[in-house]
């Protein structure tokens, strides 16, 4: 199996993730607050690591080689900017009400799976709430899978950590969608449908940067990517994985995650 099809599996399995998260709303009744704090800190211990101490230094020692030291340096640090600047843009075009970052309400869930009906407006508002959060999620995603896929093409074992991380914070995402779904159509067919059509976005994210890029796949343009991804994933770290395990974190538990998570990363990188 050869890296591009490695790259485009991992990408798949790791957009899927939003199903897993959709199984697990059909069942919904309370927050585990202690997994979801731990493994968002995981993820986010993961994506950091991978940014500063491993996807900064290849794209740096790439540009230096080609363009020269001074230029090099100026490259690494420009499109790991650059990365944080479109992905903030990306999510600035979600409004804050409709985006998606954390779970839905734990008390929002608790009412809705009780024995009182809901009313019609309320299931319009609760259906309107879920389609947006899934196209949110979808534009949201198209990067991730970017991001996976050209890690993963380079390096699998690089590209299948990243998976494992972003499967990890994609898994809350499918909750997101699916709750307002099933809860105000009562269909799990529509809620995993509207699950998995935002986590297709990353495969199909990974497709289109494939067949535009694929023309300049060379050391150089690796460089680039490796530190514009590097400037993805610390933006989403920060914005969303680090405050979601915090809001949800009990006795530190987040902190813990993440830093097992860049222990993970480390001893990986270590033994590969």
């Amino acid at each position: 199996m050869n890296n591009i099809t490695i790259a485009f599996l991992l990408t798949f399995l790791a957009g899927l993730s939003t199903v897993v998260g959709s199984v697990i709303a059909f069942g919904f009744k309370k927050t585990n607050k202690a997994f979801l704090s731990s493994s968002l800190g995981f993820s986010a211990g993961v994506m950091i690591y991978i940014s500063f101490v491993e996807l900064l230094d290849e794209a740096k020692e790439s540009l230096v080689d080609h363009l020269g030291a001074t230029t090099g340096e100026w490259a690494t640090v420009g499109f790991f900017f650059l990365g944080i600047l479109v992905i903030a843009l990306i999510d600035k075009m979600i409004p804050n009400h409709e985006n998606p970052h954390h779970v839905w309400d734990e008390k929002k869930v608790e009412g809705l799976s009780s024995n009182k009906e809901i009313d019609i407006e309320d299931k319009a508002s609760l259906h309107r709430t879920g389609v947006k959060s899934a196209l949110a999620l979808a534009i949201h995603n198209f990067p991730e899978g970017l991001v996976t896929f050209v890690a993963a093409m380079v390096d699998p074992a690089l590209g299948l950590s990243i998976a494992i991380a972003i499967a990890l914070h994609n898994i809350p995402e499918g909750i997101a969608v699916s709750v307002p779904i099933y809860y105000s159509t009562g269909s799990k067919k529509k809620a995993f449908g509207y699950a998995l059509f935002s986590g297709l976005a990353e495969p199909v994210g990974a497709l289109i940067g494939y067949f535009v890029f694929s023309a300049l796949l060379n050391e150089l343009f690796f460089g680039f990517i490796f530190s514009f991804v590097a400037g993805i994933m610390v933006f989403i770290s920060i914005d969303e994985l680090l405050p979601t395990s915090r809001k949800y974190g009990e006795g530190h538990k987040e902190i813990y995650g993440f830093v097992l998570g860049m222990a993970v990363m480390a001893v990986s990188l270590v033994l590969i």
